[in-house]
């Protein structure tokens, strides 16, 4: 294992604790944490810097990682859809970043699509596991789930995502945009 592999490692399981610290901010408590998405930003952010790989692997285990140690979100079917949408997240933010040129607005695009992809994934696999533990699944709940209820969310991401990745640029953290 080289040095690089190491290195990603180490804030992969980084991003993985702060996946499971950051949902505190909103007290666990569920109708928060629809509307903030804690859990999003560390696979994102993971997605970014890491590679899609590593963002894949975060988001699918942080939310099953985090329904096991402190019980929310509920193991099934809530953190098992929202395993595979957060991989979703971490898996298209990390391939868009990658395959577009290094410039700021190819930052908003990428995370803009992952955004879209996420959620995609996310009324996919609700539409096919929700009904399995008897929790009903439609249209209107897909519209809720994914857009309206996460509106603030959505907004930090849009704003938070891009600001903190400059500051990464500015220190040489992580190379500077073209």
């Amino acid at each position: 294992m080289n040095r690089n592999q190491t290195k990603q490692m180490i804030l992969a399981s980084f991003f993985i604790a702060l996946g499971i610290i950051l949902p505190y901010i909103t007290g666990n408590i569920a109708i928060l944490g629809n509307r903030f998405l804690p859990m999003h930003v560390p696979v994102l952010l993971c997605g970014l810097i890491c590679g899609w790989k590593y963002g894949f692997l975060v988001g699918l285990i942080t939310p099953l990682l985090r329904a096991v140690l402190v019980g929310m979100p509920p193991l099934f079917p809530i953190a098992v859809v929202m395993s595979l949408e957060l991989a979703a997240y971490g898996f298209f933010i990390g391939l868009f970043y990658k395959l577009l040129p290094k410039k700021f607005v190819y930052l908003i695009v990428s995370l803009v699509l992952s955004m879209l992809a996420g959620r995609i994934v996310w009324g996919i696999a609700a539409y096919l596991i929700y009904p399995l533990a008897g929790f009903p699944f439609n249209l209107e709940i897909f519209i809720a789930g994914a857009l309206l209820n996460a509106i603030p969310g959505i907004i930090f991401q849009l704003i938070f995502i891009p600001v903190f990745l400059q500051s990464l640029i500015r220190t040489n953290t992580i190379p500077q945009f073209e």
